[in-house]
């Protein structure tokens, strides 16, 4: 059979080339302001006596949902924060668990009392970590707001350099801290998503933050204004992703956001490509309840920059993948020899410099943590034709669900694992 051609083919696949080339400078931008910042804030670590005489007093916000396995060992830790004893309240949300998470956090608070534990009524319970949030947010009485998830592990002056920075500016509603990966050398698994999470907070949030000062809300090490959680509604507890909604509010009401990534908590992440899965595909269908949320208003955001984090998310996810999708189909039946094309251009040295790139850039950022060993490099490289490539199937699942299946609040939470001590 001879091979066919269409100019549509020819169309289609330099188009993919555009759109792929046009993320992946976007990402070069940023992995060289991420650099920047990263030797900036090394500065900071010499200034956290600045303010320690006047740190507020926190409320701590911990959303729980049979969290019998963590919840124990990230009290544990928080009670070690370095930080003024008389100005913390923990306050965890027990969101109807079957399991012993309230006796435990129970135990504990009756021997420390800025431990306390509240128990939603069974018509509050099941309705998501967003509505769990809103309902501590009413019992705390602190006029700073911390949020960690159930299973982290905050190093010892996480807190403190968050609520430095915080109150350093007054122009700030929220400062967040970096997240790593608790078990990152369980499995070959883990060990993807520890070099994920790194390359995302230190070419994403860290390069964006410096170029354009923005910066987005993760699920846990934060701080957050009280008055401003109040002028913003609190959490929407329609989303999904309900930290990246709330961070346009923020942004919306005026307020910016510092990423601060000197301030570290350690958490666990999934063990089983099943969990992962089925977590991301919440992650990417929250991310589209954002756009369609405030895409139409985009473009009458009070900071102008954040519009570039919305035309990167429905660049990241409608346009980028679905070129990915399509030079892949290309390349395939043009490998087998159904169709073939007749644009020129060097693509295979195309190809095989985006594959560069990448591998440069992770190592870059692994560098910032000493993790830039020969096996890391080996797994980047594996990830590229891997784990990556399973976003996108991950992205398509969750155009599939939101299609298909009724988007809900509820909890759809992370399975756990028995804790770990702090990863070398």
């Amino acid at each position: 059979m001879n091979p066919y051609n269409s100019i549509i083919f020819d169309i289609l696949f330099l188009f993919s080339v555009s759109v792929v080339w046009t993320m992946i400078l976007y990402q070069l931008i940023l992995t060289i302001f991420g650099y920047r910042y990263r030797h900036q804030i090394e500065k900071s670590r010499w200034n956290l006596s600045r303010f320690e005489k006047d740190l507020p007093a926190i409320s701590i916000l911990i959303p729980a949902r049979n969290e019998e396995i963590v919840i124990r060992n990230t009290l544990e830790k928080l009670q070690s924060l370095d930080y003024e004893r008389d100005k913390i309240e923990v306050l965890v949300t027990d969101d109807g668990s079957t399991d012993h998470t309230a006796s435990i956090v129970r135990e504990i608070a009756s021997k420390d009392p800025r431990i306390r534990l509240i128990q939603l009524p069974v018509v509050d319970q099941g309705r998501g970590k967003a509505h769990a949030l809103n309902m501590a947010l009413k019992e705390a009485r602190h006029d700073y707001i911390a949020v960690y998830d159930a299973d982290n592990n905050p190093e010892p002056s996480s807190l403190k350099m968050l609520s430095v920075e915080l109150i350093s500016d007054t122009k700030l509603g929220a400062v967040i801290g970096k997240f790593r990966t608790l078990n990152k050398n369980k499995n070959i698994l883990t060990r993807f998503i520890n070099i994920e999470t790194l390359g995302f907070q230190w070419i994403l949030q860290a390069g964006r933050f410096r170029a354009f000062k923005v910066a987005i809300l993760p699920g846990t090490n934060l701080i957050i204004r009280k008055d401003v959680l109040t002028a913003c509604g609190g959490w929407d507890e329609a989303a999904i992703t309900e930290d990246t909604e709330l961070s346009v509010r923020i942004y919306q009401k005026g307020w910016k956001i510092k990423f601060v990534p000197l301030a570290v908590t350690w958490e666990q992440e999934p063990e089983k490509w099943r969990t992962w899965v089925n977590q991301r595909t919440r992650w990417v269908r929250g991310n589209n309840y954002v756009v369609k949320k405030f895409l139409g208003q985009a473009l009458k955001l009070k900071n102008k920059f954040l519009f570039l984090e919305f035309l990167y998310l429905f660049l990241l996810y409608y346009l980028f993948l679905g070129a990915i999708v399509v030079s892949h189909l290309i390349f395939l039946f043009s490998g087998i020899g159904i169709i073939y094309l007749t644009v020129p251009g060097p693509y295979t040295a195309v190809w095989i410099s985006a594959f560069i790139l990448y591998i440069l850039e992770i190592i870059l950022v692994l560098s910032y943590e000493n993790e830039d060993g020969l096996l890391n490099i080996l797994i980047t490289a594996l990830m590229y034709f891997t784990y990556c490539q399973m976003w996108i199937y991950v992205v398509f699942r969750s155009f599939y669900l939101d299609i298909t299946k009724k988007r809900e609040g509820i909890w759809d939470k992370t399975e756990r694992e028995p804790q770990l001590e702090i990863a070398d």
